[in-house]
């Protein structure tokens, strides 16, 4: 039998095992996020920016609860991950980017396409840190509630305020100034910044609040609907505007490990001398792999 002979039933069960529903709902998620990032490209080349907006609006809503939902079946995968940083990258990266492009950025000929490219290859720069840098364990703890720069999906909502603000009719800002705005937020992608992501905050709703919540949201996607570039125009400046915020509350935690650090290096002090010596020596002569040491 070859490697390959299909027609033995072990090979068959070996390459072919049932994947479970729940693996599946959070990966078709990601893919529906996909195609509306890819919707967004055609909707500007086609000139209907406010659906292109919608698109990408609704891409990074998918974004955020296709993590969740994973974490709660539990259909978390490898393959899952890495469609999920491919989706990050074109509707996050890319897709802004042309948009822009074909908005405005196009009037300033190379120099426009330059900050739109950049802004896309920031974008999948700052996925592949993220990727590189997930479980490293050097990371204090507090660290986990930071994201390292502006994540994707923000940096696609904040980088589309010049058209926000366009669709709000108080004008087209030049196209060189929202070519500079670009590049700021490319930066602010790429950056070392502090960016508080509030993931390892579990949030409970006291049980006499859960109708009004349930009201708070359904007002706040009624207003969103009604007042589109105003919501997001003002969450937007918000969002900017709440940076430093997070840089300040990162440094505040990094201080306070800092102060406890000392203090706290005396109770893993090193094994006295004694204990080493009372300690077995190693044996000679063993022929076993270090693995069965």
């Amino acid at each position: 039998m070859t490697p390959y002979d299909f027609k033995d039933p072990d090979v068959r069960r070996r390459r072919f095992r049932p994947i479970p529903v729940r693996m599946l709902v959070p990966n078709v998620i990601t893919l529906l996020a996909i195609c509306a990032g890819l919707t967004s490209i055609r909707l500007s080349i086609e000139g209907r920016m406010s659906l292109a907006v919608y698109a990408i609006v609704f891409a990074a809503a998918l974004d955020g609860i296709d993590g969740r939902v994973a974490r709660l079946i539990k259909g978390q995968s490898k393959f899952g991950a890495e469609l999920d940083s491919l989706a990050d990258f074109v509707n996050f990266g890319v897709a802004p980017g042309l948009m822009l492009y074909f908005w405005q950025l196009h009037e300033l000929g190379n120099a426009g396409w330059i900050a739109a490219m950049v802004f896309a290859i920031s974008g999948g720069l700052r996925l592949a840190r993220f990727n590189a840098t997930m479980d490293d364990p050097n990371k204090p703890a507090f660290a986990a509630n930071f994201f390292t720069g502006v994540p994707a999906p923000a940096g696609a909502i904040t980088v589309l305020l010049p058209i926000y603000v366009a669709f709000l009719d108080l004008g087209r800002w030049p196209a060189a100034l929202t070519a500079g705005y670009t590049l700021l937020i490319a930066f602010l992608m790429v950056s070392r910044l502090p960016v508080f992501s509030g993931k390892t905050k579990r949030m409970r709703v006291p049980p006499e609040l859960v109708l009004p919540a349930f009201v708070a949201v359904i007002v706040f996607i009624a207003i969103l609907i009604a007042y589109p570039w105003h919501v997001l125009s003002i969450g937007t400046v918000l969002y900017l505007l709440g940076l430093p915020l997070g840089y300040k509350s990162y440094r505040d935690q990094a201080r306070a490990t800092e102060a406890v650090a000392p203090s706290g290096a005396d109770v893993a002090a090193p094994p006295s001398s004694s204990v080493l010596t009372a300690s077995p020596p190693e044996p000679l002569h063993d022929d076993r792999p270090d693995r069965l040491h």
